[in-house]
């Protein structure tokens, strides 16, 4: 069983290191010579997650061919399977995509999504993707498969498939990591509890609960169970607070992290004197201001001094290594040997969700084989539901357009229409705050160079207030020696 897998954005050294080593314990593929091409436009990055696959290779004696090359088209040539897992601009244009909308009071946590920061997130991701989408139809095996795992993941999912024409689906895990901490609030294991989850990424729903518990079916989980359990944890009640307030009103638990959910909403994030009783401060991913830029600056930083650590710990037999439940190696795993795989995929909706547009990016079960994907058709998502991801659905496909035809005043609608942007800011501060974001990002933008001359133009004679603010929650990036002097207390806790 040989077949070529390109990783392209491959720098992403711990996320390309999880999918690398999942697709090795395999067994079919751990002997049967695949190849795996690394790609990334960082030349340092590239080279050290390279030494970490490689050296996985070796320890374990696989004949695994590892190539690693800053040319794209040339590792993509014959692959099979492309995994996108990219951050178009890096760190430098996503600091941009949480301080220029703070000068406006729009406050995010992680601004990947939708919201200001998402939507230009976005505009430089589909910028990159339709190149992508380019190389994979001249240069790839026929009718290769792109498993996308880019945020924001509608988006350039919706992109790849409308207008970049790739067979592509998209992948998250927050699916898994709800799916997780619900068994953990009913203090069950998790190969208990069974879900059916849908609605669209990062506003998907568990729509059915149950506890297996030996019975045949398994016992139904209703809202008032569920809220108890919730209520009654002694970390989730505290970190969770969004979550457990949309499910008391909707009557359904979403999959997003507190800080995800909190910037999705018109209704938790838009007063600045409010915005704490509605987070946690003990972990990034519960709400803290900027939390997910924190975070990578701080990983990146570790990551760099501490990479010696990282290239020993690749030497760990793969024996060692507990197969992750990222969907991507069980997807390869199902197409290419036959093996049945149920999950939650991100695809063109087409009906599979009833009361949601046609043409959207919906996350919904699914089965794989030998035969492809196959969605589970005929799901009807409770009309709360519904209604938030419909509004989600229309900012999106604005800014799809957008970013495909460089249309300036459609980006600024989709902006307009954002349900937190629209909660805080005026259409002015929001034409203002738009213009400022594309003259910061103009290096990722190349669909808007015609119209970022003017952008600059009209924000020497700003016709609205900015304010230099740091949010509601913002913390300070820690140092190598606090992440290190914090995880030596964590040890001897």
């Amino acid at each position: 069983m040989s077949f070529k897998i390109a990783i392209i954005g491959a720098g992403s050294v711990g996320f390309t290191k999880k999918l690398c080593s999942d697709i090795l314990k395999v067994a079919e593929f751990a002997r049967g010579g695949i190849e795996i091409a690394l790609t990334d436009i960082n030349a340092h990055n590239l080279d050290m997650v390279a030494q970490i696959i490689r050296r996985i290779v070796a320890v374990n004696n696989l004949p695994t061919r590892v190539t690693a090359t800053t040319d794209r088209r040339a590792a993509l040539t014959g692959a099979r399977y492309i995994m996108n897992v990219v951050r178009i601009g890096g760190l430098e244009a996503f600091q941009s995509d949480i301080s220029i909308p703070l000068k406006y009071g729009v406050d995010q946590c992680v601004g990947d999504t939708i919201c200001a920061g998402g939507i230009l997130y976005g505009q430089r991701g589909i910028a990159a993707m339709m190149d992508f989408c380019k190389d994979i139809r001249e240069v790839a095996e026929p009718d290769a498969l792109l498993l996308n795992y880019a945020n924001p993941m509608a988006m350039m999912t919706w992109a790849a498939i409308e207008h970049g024409g790739v067979r592509t689906v998209g992948l998250c895990h927050g699916v898994q990591n709800g799916h997780r901490q619900i068994a953990a609030a009913l203090r069950v294991p998790m190969e208990e509890v069974d879900i059916v989850c849908s609605g669209i990424n990062h506003q998907t729903w568990y729509l059915d609960i149950r506890h297996k518990g030996g019975a045949i079916g398994g016992r139904s989980i209703g809202r008032d169970e569920l809220i108890a359990a919730f209520e009654s944890h002694p970390l989730f009640s505290k970190q969770e607070k969004v979550r457990i307030d949309v499910l008391k009103r909707f009557g359904f638990y979403s999959t997003e992290s507190n800080g995800h959910l909190s910037e999705y909403l018109p209704w938790y994030r838009k007063r600045p004197d409010q915005i704490l009783d509605w987070i946690s401060m003990d972990e990034w991913i519960h709400g803290e201001t900027g939390g997910y830029l924190r975070y990578t600056t701080e990983n990146r930083n570790w990551f760099e001094t501490d990479f010696p650590v990282f290239l020993e710990e690749a030497g760990k037999p793969l024996s060692d290594w507990q197969r992750t439940d990222e969907h991507a190696s069980h997807i390869l795993e199902a197409l290419e040997t036959g093996r049945p795989y149920r999950g939650h995929f991100n695809v063109r909706n087409g009906g599979t969700i009833t009361n949601l547009p046609e043409d959207c990016i919906i996350e919904s079960p699914g089965y794989v084989d030998r035969f492809g994907i196959n969605m589970v058709e005929g799901v009807t998502l409770p009309l709360a539901c519904a209604a938030t991801c419909s509004a989600s659905v229309h900012v999106q496909r604005m800014s799809v357009q957008a970013a495909i035809t460089g249309d300036v005043e459609l980006l600024k609608q989709a902006v307009l229409h954002d349900p937190l942007v629209g909660a805080i800011c005026t259409p002015e501060e929001v034409w203002q705050m738009v213009d400022e974001m594309l003259v910061a990002q103009a290096a990722w933008l190349p669909q808007y160079a015609h119209a970022i001359p003017a952008a600059a133009e009209r924000l020497k004679a700003p016709k609205v207030k900015t304010r230099d603010w740091a949010g509601a929650a913002r913390l300070d990036v820690r140092s190598v020696e606090d992440l290190r002097a914090t995880k030596k207390a964590k040890a001897t806790a």
